[in-house]
């Protein structure tokens, strides 16, 4: 009996050591945010002739924050960057290499910024001076493309 599980616990063993590993399914996200992160930086200004620029993946993260107005963030330079954001922090997810992202709220308006550098960008702004806003709707994926352009000249 000692022989048989000698000889039998290591092969069991091997076998499932050889086992090929289980891949997590792809939870399919139904209510959230999606979008591309892409960047424009250079010279945008129009010449005859030739085609205007085009945008260019940015991997990032993409931080998403309870509604942030400007009284609540600390702006570097007067500018599209942020150093520090004084609201409570909802959920941070990196973009692939293509700059895509995807992520599952609860229904909400945020606002959403994107790792540049050491800094924080976001270039838009309501009338009430809330920094680029998204709101999720129940059961439904609202699109958000964002262009990092604050490296960009006219």
């Amino acid at each position: 009996m000692r022989i048989f599980l000698f000889l039998f616990v290591p092969a069991f063993l091997l076998f499932l050591a050889c086992k090929p590993p289980q891949k997590k399914p792809k939870v399919a996200i139904i209510q959230g945010v999606k979008g591309i992160v892409m960047e424009l930086k250079g010279n945008q200004m129009p010449r005859i002739g030739a085609p205007a620029p085009e945008p260019k993946p940015y991997p990032t993260t993409v931080f998403f924050y309870e509604p942030t107005d400007i009284t609540r963030v600390l702006q570097w330079n007067q500018g599209p960057l942020f150093t520090n954001i004084y609201t409570k922090l909802i959920l941070a997810t990196n973009t692939d290499s293509l700059g895509a992202f995807a992520v599952q709220l609860p229904v909400g308006t945020y606002s959403v910024f994107v790792q540049a550098g050491q800094n924080f960008y976001a270039n838009s702004f309501d009338i009430r001076n809330n920094i680029n806003l998204v709101s999720v709707e129940k059961g439904k994926l609202t699109e958000m493309n964002i262009v990092v352009n604050f490296a960009a000249s006219n």
